[in-house]
């Protein structure tokens, strides 16, 4: 089956699809340096360098997912507007209506069936121009869930609404079952060595050497157990000119070692952002934990569901160190792609 990939990002939600017997021929993405990063890893895939709202960029899109006979769609369109870890509360964002753009590129190219992921606080906004525009009349089925990635072969929690459309002469598309059972951070990173802020390992990727963590901010989480937030300490708690910082529970937050790792999001790197703190390998004499310090780019990937080599040919430099941060913030985890659209193939 022959695929269209909108909102490419750098391809991470892609990276199983080919076991599926998927392939994907077109793709598109807005931003060069994300684009040229697809492309060096995925050199036979036509991309579509532009934004989409752009009616050129668009025609070219469709034209090419026409030549090619593409028959699904992937469509993954930023809602930061909607998203929970929006905190501005800019409802207007115009990337809320990308969304119009991915029924114009649907409906010009007909596909047999169309994946849309997107935060869940989109769905009020979302679902009424999809069951509106495709639905009944429109040509598809409409199948509307959301999903838990955690439950789908991610090692991290990521809450979306996916929205699964089935062309009317084509089988309803729908979403796979839920078997309860999650993978633990223990499962996919507790091989690697332990680790502070500022330092590194032989390992590729596994090092901290090019993202600066303030050394206050590792002395509070250096006093803080696994599964709980610094801001909770009773001495070596967060605080500026001597007052408490008042901050959600999810800031200075470490994950747990045995269950999946708390949402990963573009802030990452930050201590003081959403449950980024790896969990301690263990305690000092002095009663402090160790990893007092973010995930490292190799934990990311691998809490991501990337396969333990996906950075081996890539250069670590403080520029790819932030690049790769923000990609997989916003990535569409692949094992849950891949759970997903297994779910189509087995049909």
């Amino acid at each position: 089956m022959k695929a269209l990939s909108l909102f490419a990002n750098v391809g991470l939600g892609e990276t199983y699809l080919p076991a599926l017997d998927v392939e994907v021929v077109v793709a598109n993405e807005m931003l060069p340096d994300r684009a040229r990063f697809y492309s060096l890893r995925n050199p036979d895939v036509e991309m579509v360098v532009g934004d989409i709202t752009d009616t050129e960029v668009k025609q070219d899109i469709i034209r090419r997912s026409l030549a090619e006979g593409v028959e699904l769609i992937i469509a993954t369109p930023p809602c930061q507007g909607f998203s929970a870890a929006n905190t501005t509360g800019d409802k207007d964002d115009e990337r809320n209506n990308l969304i119009n753009d991915v029924v114009d590129v649907v409906k010009a190219t007909k596909p047999a069936y169309v994946l849309i992921e997107n935060v869940r606080g989109s769905a009020k906004n979302v679902l009424p121009i999809i069951f509106e525009e495709l639905g009944g009349r429109g040509g598809y089925v409409i199948r509307e869930k959301v999903l838990d990635a955690a439950y789908y072969g991610t090692p991290h929690h990521r809450a979306r609404l996916i929205i699964l459309l089935s062309r009317n002469d084509k089988e309803v598309w729908e979403h796979p079952p839920n078997d309860g059972k999650t993978i633990s951070c223990r499962q996919v990173i507790g091989h690697l060595p332990s680790l502070e802020a500022g330092e590194s390992t032989p390992l590729h990727f596994h090092s901290l050497e090019h993202k600066r963590t303030p050394a206050r901010h590792s002395k509070w989480l250096s006093y803080t157990p696994e599964g709980k937030s610094a801001l909770h300490n009773k001495v070596h708690y967060p605080e500026k000119d001597g007052r408490r910082i008042r901050a959600f529970d999810s800031s200075y937050a470490r994950n747990w070692w045995d269950k999946p790792a708390f949402t990963i999001t573009m802030t990452n790197g930050s201590l003081s952002s959403s449950h980024n703190c790896c969990p301690p390998h263990f305690q000092n004499k002095d009663g402090t934990w160790s990893d007092a310090r973010p995930f490292t780019i190799k934990e990311l990937t691998l809490l991501c569901g990337l396969p333990e080599n996906w950075l081996d040919e890539i250069e670590h430099t403080p520029k790819t160190e932030k690049f790769l941060r923000e990609v997989i913030g916003e990535c569409f985890p692949p094992m849950f792609c891949y759970e997903i659209v297994k779910e189509l193939m087995d049909e």
